[in-house]
């Protein structure tokens, strides 16, 4: 049995089967020895290699689908390296074993919250693409006035020069004064999308958190800085919410940042989710 090169190296743990397309066509991937190009097949017990380097191909029945949710703080970039010595979000993360953690979708340097990682560029891929419609919410507090013509253009939609954006829902959830917080969502990611737009219409984000990605709630009780691995059946939510045939069950019971016990919760995205902790709202 065959699958296509950048499903396998996705499964690889060495990036999101997207950005294994664009290494395929940059003629830096093998098979047995010939340099393939996009479209080409190979099986798991082919010599696949990537820049000469043997990649060791999990079999798809041994391989068991992880999921981190970490919740950044302020300060960190979402890249492996960063030239000008910065934190990085992969810093704190566990060891992903064979393979490498990917990070699903980014927060810039002064957005803190959710962000989750996974061991398979393939479910990275779909958690990612617009095609499954997965909600992001963002608890967000503006510096000035809103009015209702303000919400009514954020929903109805805003020009960017990106093209079209706006946010499905907007609810009030607090503050007074200049300083209120708003919960938002939308179901794309584009780069600092949410900022831009309440820009757009005249509003200052002072603060910026994600709460919530998918079915993936962010918990009070996780603090920034800290991340936790979710359970298998949550994994099982997840898969089954991006059309995943399930993975194999994982041998060992699930590790757990020490300082962290407690298992990540989903909830339906169709339900409120929680207001911002009372550290966010100082």
């Amino acid at each position: 049995m065959t699958d296509k090169v950048q499903k396998l190296l996705a499964r690889s743990g060495l990036g999101s089967r997207r950005e294994m397309e664009a290494v395929i066509a940059e003629g830096r991937v093998s098979v047995n020895g010939m340099i393939i190009e996009l479209g080409a097949r190979a099986s798991e017990e082919d010599k696949i290699r990537v820049d000469g380097r043997l990649i060791s191909i999990t079999k798809q029945e041994d391989f068991v689908r992880r999921i981190v949710a970490y919740n950044k703080p302020e300060g960190e970039v979402c890249t492996r390296k960063d030239p000008d010595g910065r934190p990085t979000v992969f810093e704190k993360l566990p060891s992903a074993g064979k393979g490498r953690w990917i990070a699903i979708g980014r927060l810039d340097l002064n957005t803190s919250g959710l962000l989750l990682f996974t061991n398979d560029g393939d479910l990275a891929n779909r958690l990612m693409h617009p095609r499954y419609e997965l909600e992001r919410e963002y608890a967000v507090r503006i510096k000035g006035e809103v009015s209702d013509d303000t919400i009514k253009q954020l929903k109805t939609g805003i020009a960017l020069e990106d093209g079209m954006a706006s946010f499905d829902r907007i609810t009030f959830s607090g503050g007074e004064g200049t300083n209120q917080w708003y919960h938002v969502t939308l179901k794309e990611g584009r780069n600092r999308e949410v900022r831009r737009m309440w820009e757009a219409v005249g509003c200052m984000v002072s603060r910026l958190t994600r709460v919530r990605y998918g079915s993936v709630v962010l918990e009070r009780s996780l603090r920034r800085g800290n991340w936790v691995e979710l359970d298998n059946s949550l994994v099982r939510e997840i898969e089954k919410e991006v059309g995943l045939e399930p993975s194999a069950k994982p041998k060992h019971r699930t590790p757990q940042n020490p300082r962290r016990r407690k298992i990540m919760k989903s909830r339906p995205a169709n339900k409120k989710s929680a207001r911002p902790s009372r550290s966010s709202r100082r």
